[in-house]
């Protein structure tokens, strides 16, 4: 007989292996796979530092490179940040590579990426409200002690995957290792088995999926990078919202950043950004850099640039080699 314990146990498993590696910042995303679906509503952020007044991407200054891109975030505004995250040479191939299907960034920063048309539309599908809280009752409703030993696993699990993943930078690896540390933490103590806590975020969350359209593959590749994110902000910053019954809040912590200068070398330089995180403090040191007079973060450039070569063309196949030209007649005897 499969008890509720088993069903806990199973949906950290699947939420293990389905963690993607540069998204550790966010894993409370990893919650959904639990049925916790998070809701709410649209926070102005106060305006992003570091923002030029023309229309350039990235910031005027190392620090505001931080700054401009928490700003985003804090807003939920994805689209702006994918815009101010890369030069604008590189946003057409972007543009192509999410159309192709090659590329979903800057969504393959969060934790699910691959699985967020699934997730939306299981939340957008006719009463889901109803039939994902049934869904929760059943596995999840009262099983404190197992989902916290899970939330306990599931962050030692996510710290030896940074400290093993080749493609993970060494600043990557010591920001998010403090994250998932943090966040686990904080789920050990949040209220994840509460039905009432569910119930309450299913139904905020459900209206936001629906409200995006954005259940399939083809829906985001029909909809582009800039389209589809667009699309996706209410969703976003809805479950930004949600998880503050669970007493966690991002926006808070986005609030607190404080990014200072540490070293800089020409076109280089290295941001100190600290800020509180579940009652926690962050302290990390941020690789920036600059292209064409803009400061850009490094780790997220250099990941745009890998997705963006996706929609890179193939290069020309060689000509076939023409005949030899027939030579002269050979002579008579």
């Amino acid at each position: 007989m499969t008890t509720r314990a088993d069903n806990a146990r199973r949906g950290w498993r699947w939420a293990r292996v389905q963690v993607p590696r540069r998204a550790a910042h966010l894993l409370p995303g990893a919650l959904l796979a639990l049925g916790l679906a998070l809701a709410g509503c649209r926070q102005d952020a106060p305006p992003a530092a570091g923002r030029a007044t023309a229309a350039a991407p990235g910031a005027d200054t190392p620090a505001g490179a931080v700054q401009l891109l928490t700003g985003h975030l804090r807003a939920g505004d994805l689209s702006a940040f994918a815009r101010d995250a890369t030069p604008a040479a590189l946003q057409p191939a972007l543009e192509q590579a999410w159309r192709d299907g090659g590329s979903r960034w800057p969504l393959s920063e969060l934790p699910l990426a691959p699985q967020f048309p699934a997730m939306l539309a299981g939340l957008a599908a006719p009463q889901s409200e109803r039939t994902l809280l049934v869904a929760f009752n059943h596995q999840f409703a009262g099983a404190e002690r197992e989902l916290r030993a899970a939330a306990e696993s599931l962050g030692v699990f996510a710290i030896q995957y940074l400290e093993h993943d080749p493609a993970v930078s060494d600043g990557e690896r010591d920001h998010y290792s403090q994250v998932v540390t943090a966040i686990s933490l904080w789920a050990h103590r949040a209220p994840l088995a509460d039905r009432a806590h569910a119930q309450a975020a299913l139904a905020l969350l459900a209206p936001a999926a629906r409200t995006a359209g954005l259940d399939s593959d083809a829906a985001f590749a029909e909809a582009g990078m800039h389209g589809s994110l667009h699309r996706l902000q209410p969703v976003i910053v809805a479950a930004k919202q949600a998880l503050l019954p669970y007493g966690l809040d991002l926006d808070a912590a986005l609030a607190s950043v404080e990014a200072t200068l540490q070293t800089q070398t020409g076109d280089t330089a290295q941001v100190r950004m600290r800020y509180t995180l579940a009652g926690q403090p962050i302290d990390v040191l941020v690789a920036v850099e600059r292209h064409d007079g803009r400061w850009f973060v490094s780790d997220f450039l250099r990941n745009a640039e890998a997705a963006a070569a996706t929609s890179a063309p193939d290069p020309p196949a060689a000509p076939e080699p023409a005949d030899a030209p027939a030579g002269p007649p050979a002579a008579g005897p």
